[in-house]
């Protein structure tokens, strides 16, 4: 057995602490919170909805940027977001393999957020499917409230595939498949080169962002590998064939085809590899492999500082996103770096982690958003601290 060092055993031991608080406080507030995009929920600003859109998408950032949370008195409500739900669910399959002891206990509630998922499944499309529990704004559309995604869709069924996997939990592949369902049969497809194509982001556009295509193939490829489905392969294929085909010279990739989003960043980009890595461990196909190899070796030199603090930006450290921060340890465990995720992940609860177990928002260059977001924080970092634990293990 290798030798563990006492510097390891510490960061371990601070993650599973701060794993504890933060599990208190989510199943505390029952998975309820603010989000940062949550703003058109406000009866105050039920006046701008007739108002153009550039009004309503203002409205919601100047209340996303505000460093002090004023939601309350705005009237806006703690709400109970689907991803939410699936990022719990995630963490507790993970921590059921990290405490095995507490195995049991993290099956039961599992199985709650299982049937609680599919009770809050959008209705009235071919197949399972989710979305955000309020109206917010892109940069092209108004989206409303519980409209699926299949970034909300591939949050939720990457949870729930992993509670299958992890846990055997009842019920959990059957929204997978259901969810199958929506992707091939609801979302666009637009074509690529020679029989490539890319997923919609939700049924009602046709917009090209690479990290929501990556997420509906790896669901396919987890679903196939589950199911001896063929064509579910073949589909997840052919869209993550249209990822790399869109991967540029020095191995990133921009948001979005074809739009003025086409920046890359720490977590979307990190999407995209844990994608290709899971449907090659699913399918056993490597066809994607010089890509992956070539997306991770950026990833790893462009977003981290002194190798080791995440950046939002391959350009700036910041903001630093708690998002960003919970993303970078999942795929650092995902690509064996566990030694750095520790030291991220230590850095992170002593940094970030609020006396009440909750998380703050992001550090700015020149101040701190202590507001608790309970998906875009919080439930973040819990599973990004479950993976840890899980990684790390006794070795």
């Amino acid at each position: 057995m290798p030798h563990i060092s006492s510097e390891y055993k510490n960061r371990r031991d601070t993650v599973r602490s701060a794993v504890e608080r933060a599990e208190r406080f989510v199943l505390a507030e029952d998975y309820r919170g603010y989000d940062p995009y949550d703003a058109l929920t406000s009866p105050v600003f039920r006046v701008i909805r007739s108002r153009p859109r550039i009004v309503r998408r203002g409205a919601q950032q100047v209340l996303r940027r505000l460093p002090v949370n004023v939601r309350p008195l705005l009237g806006i409500r703690k709400g109970r977001n689907p991803v939410t739900l699936g990022l719990g669910l995630q963490a507790w399959a993970l921590l059921a393999t990290a405490m095995p002891a507490e195995r049991e206990r993290y099956a039961a509630e599992s199985a709650r957020l299982v049937g609680q998922l599919r009770d809050v499944a959008s209705p009235n499309w071919s197949g399972a499917c989710w979305g955000y529990d309020f109206d917010w704004e892109t940069r092209d559309a108004t989206v409303r409230a519980f409209t699926p995604t299949v970034v909300a869709t591939g949050f939720v069924t990457n949870a729930l595939f992993t509670a299958h996997d992890r846990l055997g939990t009842d019920g959990a592949l059957a929204l997978c498949e259901s969810a199958c369902v929506f992707v091939t049969r609801d979302l666009h497809r637009t074509p690529g080169a020679d029989g490539s194509f890319c997923w919609s982001y939700s049924p009602v556009d046709r917009g090209r962002v690479l990290n929501a295509t990556a997420k509906g193939s790896r669901l396919l490829a987890q679903v196939g590998a589950e199911t001896d489905r063929p064509e579910l392969f073949d589909d997840a294929r052919r869209s993550l064939r249209f990822v790399v085909e869109h991967q540029r010279a020095d191995g990133s990739w921009p948001y979005a085809i074809d739009d003025p989003r086409s920046w890359a960043d720490n977590f979307h980009t990190a999407y995209v590899l844990d994608a290709l890595a899971e449907y090659a461990q699913r399918t056993g196909d490597d066809a994607f492999a010089e890509a992956t190899d070539a997306g991770w070796r950026y990833y790893r030199s462009h977003f981290f500082e002194d190798d080791w603090l995440p950046k939002y930006y391959d350009t700036s450290r910041y903001p630093v996103d708690c998002t960003a921060v919970a993303q970078s340890l999942l795929t650092l465990c995902r690509f064996g770096d566990v030694s750095t995720a520790l030291r991220i992940a230590e850095w992170a609860v002593t940094t970030l982690q609020r006396p009440d177990g909750g998380f703050v928002y992001r550090i700015g260059r020149r101040r701190v958003n202590r507001i608790q977001y309970m998906r875009w924080s919080t439930a973040w970092m819990l599973l990004g601290l479950a993976a840890v634990l899980a990684a790390a293990g006794d070795a």
